[in-house]
């Protein structure tokens, strides 16, 4: 995940650094300049900023104190509580926080050594599909020899304030982190997906089934590395930052430090004991004011757990900003969780081994509706079919889709101005199983995202065997943009682009001739099949034939009414030849033929659905075999119409 990491404005750290000790000078970034443009796109918001090198604020300047910690962090001047509370989540993971700060011990500060220091420092962020080194001086904005914006609980520790100066070049300047997004953060460091949940919508209070279900997928990614955030959404200006008389506050972004199951009791009482309290661990990012209800640090509800537990789970009475929550409450109070997977492709791994397809796409207008890539959401019926079109399958009965679209990032200047967002999604289709070219007539819907002008959307969605295809959109129609589009299954979906509208035409398209027609076989069931085994039942499959060319159903175990709902697209060089519609009985040794229907395809046909009586191989009326097949046909000489 990390293998391969490009210089962010072409900056080389090693370089860069060896350049500075050569000429016993401390580095000045050209790119990020220590003034008024590296910390607001707007206008002037605080007089009197003075940048000042770790050596300025303090004698013993270093990046760690004590280690790394989430509570280490303190939210400065400008509002990014989502930002303290990313690095928050990043500081309690080991792994992570090392490939954020990469070689950090030969960045920390040399004591036997002071001669090698250079001012320099470089950090890696995860940015549109690769990773990128940012490299800053050390120069940092500070008003009264005090940092004003993220800053540690040590005066001499200045890892975050670092990190937050790195992520505030890439997106421009310090201003442009007020009022930014966790889950992009959380994206940033890991290189992993987030899913956003409104816990206010989903009946997570009231539905214990759910709320448990819920638990159980924070705990699993949880533990396997994931990061994750939550918070309580404000409904107005006056809302933010407004305690409740629990003891949490609105607006702000808390970590999720811990998630798991407490043993209630004592002694081996507590080890035999079914009952388990689920119990998740929360941090703001202001490094005080703590939830004051149920399983708070100093509450009787402790009393209820051995003195060893309360040891290993690091139960404090400090105003620390950490705190202990049961689930429910949880769900209770906070509105919003953001859960960051980390996203595992390696064979090698004890956890889930995700299949990864990462393809990158653009959105450009063109006159000609066949070249147009600009189409707009599905509410714009003309043009929705012309945007990107991305096939992939699901080769398992069911599998669990996780899918993210991400548009790529505007930078934020004064120049320019703050960079917005489009508002995108996506929609996702079942289509034919051998289809290969462009959709240009709408099918059956299989999933969709929400829009919204957000950097990225993601859904999680479970699908069945069978192919679709992925149409990422803007909300409003000609509007332009790069995407990046990540697809995540349990087994290869061999996602990929579709380019063409139709066959090409090549060199022996004259000798061997060119598809006239296009003939969309839709078999939807069939009824009544004639039993196949002892037990009364049969596991029908259906092949659908037309000119040497075939598409096979999945088996569906145990039924004389198979709902098949199945499609092959065939593209007909000889429109006079039929095709053949025929079901199978799947056995061990070998399957067994159950019948089968022959169609024209002619397009001047105009009833598109029947109903027909299976037949021998013959074709003969006088050998009709039990059971009836529903299918639908559409037929068009015009090869981009299907």
């Amino acid at each position: 995940m990390f293998s391969s990491v490009k210089p962010f404005e072409n900056q080389q750290y090693s370089a860069l650094k060896k350049e500075c000790q050569r000429k016993r000078v401390l580095f000045e970034d050209p790119e990020f300049p220590a003034n008024d443009d590296s910390l607001f796109y707007k206008s002037q918001r605080m007089q009197g900023v003075q940048w000042k090198r770790p050596k300025e604020i303090c004698d013993d300047p270093y990046l760690f104190v004590d280690g790394i910690s989430s509570h280490d962090l303190h939210q400065g001047q400008v509002g990014n509580c989502w930002f303290v509370a990313a690095c928050s989540s990043l500081a309690s993971r080991e792994a992570l926080w090392q490939k954020v700060i990469p070689n950090w011990k030969e960045q920390e500060w040399n004591r036997d050594k002071p001669e090698d220091y250079a001012g320099i420092f470089h950090f890696h962020f995860w940015r549109f599909g690769k990773w990128v080194d940012v490299v800053i001086d050390d120069r940092l904005p500070t008003i009264h020899n005090q940092l004003i914006y993220c800053h540690s609980n040590a005066k001499n520790e200045f890892w975050c304030a670092l990190v937050e100066k790195a992520y505030a070049k890439v997106a421009g300047c310090y201003e442009a982190l007020d009022g930014g997004n966790t889950a992009d953060a959380l994206v940033d460091f890991t290189g992993g997906v987030s899913e956003p949940i409104e816990l206010s919508e989903g009946n997570y209070l009231t539905d214990e089934k759910k709320r448990n279900d819920f638990f159980e997928r924070l705990l699993k990614v949880h533990n396997r590395g994931g990061l994750i955030s939550s918070s309580i959404r404000a409904t107005s200006a006056a809302d933010m930052e407004a305690r409740l008389d629990c003891g949490l506050v609105k607006g702000h972004a808390y970590a999720v430090t811990d998630v798991r199951k407490l043993r209630l009791g004592h002694g081996l009482l507590a080890f035999f004991k079914s009952e388990k309290l689920e119990m998740i661990r929360m941090r703001n990012p202001w490094g005080e004011r703590e939830w004051n209800g149920p399983w708070s640090d100093s509450s009787e509800e402790w009393q209820k757990v051995s003195k060893n537990e309360r040891e290993k789970l690091g139960v404090t009475v400090e105003d620390d900003g950490e705190f202990w929550m049961n689930f429910e409450d949880f769900c209770k109070y906070y509105t919003d969780v953001i859960m960051c997977r980390l996203i595992n492709t390696s064979y090698l791994s004890v956890h889930k081994t995700w299949e990864e397809a990462i393809l990158q796409g653009s959105w450009t207008r063109h006159e000609d509706p066949l070249r147009n890539r600009s189409g707009g959401c599905v509410n714009n019926k003309n043009t929705f079919l012309q945007n990107p079109q991305y096939v992939f399958d699901v080769t398992k009965p069911e599998d669990e889709v996780l899918i993210c679209l991400q548009q790529e990032s505007k930078k934020t200047s004064r120049k320019d101005g703050k960079g917005e967002n489009l508002a995108i999604g996506f929609d996702i289709y079942k289509v034919e199983l051998n289809r290969r070219y462009r959709m240009h007539t709408l099918q059956t819907k299989a999933a969709s995202s929400i829009y919204i002008n957000s950097r990225s959307v993601f859904l999680r969605t479970d699908q069945k065997e069978g192919r679709y295809v992925i149409i990422p959109t803007t909300f409003e129609p000609g509007l332009e943009g790069e995407f990046l589009l990540r697809v995540f299954t349990d087994v290869p979906s061999d996602c990929k682009e579709l380019t063409l509208d139709e066959p090409p035409r090549t060199c022996w398209s004259g000798l061997c001739g060119y598809p006239q027609m296009v003939t969309q076989v839709h078999v939807v069931s069939a009824t009544s099949l004639k039993k196949q085994d002892t037990q009364g039942g049969a596991d029908p499959y259906v092949l659908i034939l037309s000119e040497g060319n075939k598409v096979r159903s999945p088996v569906y175990k145990n039924s004389l009414s198979p709902p098949f709902d199945v499609k092959g697209l065939f593209y007909r060089k000889k429109p006079g030849e039929p095709i053949y519609v025929q079901i199978w009985n799947h056995n061990v040794v070998s399957d067994e033929f159950m019948g089968q229907v022959v169609l024209t395809g002619d397009p001047n046909e105009l009833h598109t659905q029947h109903s027909l009586q299976l037949q021998d191989k013959g074709g003969k009326r006088s050998t009709n075999f039990p059971g009836i097949v529903n299918v639908r046909l559409l037929t068009c000489s015009t090869l981009t119409k299907v």
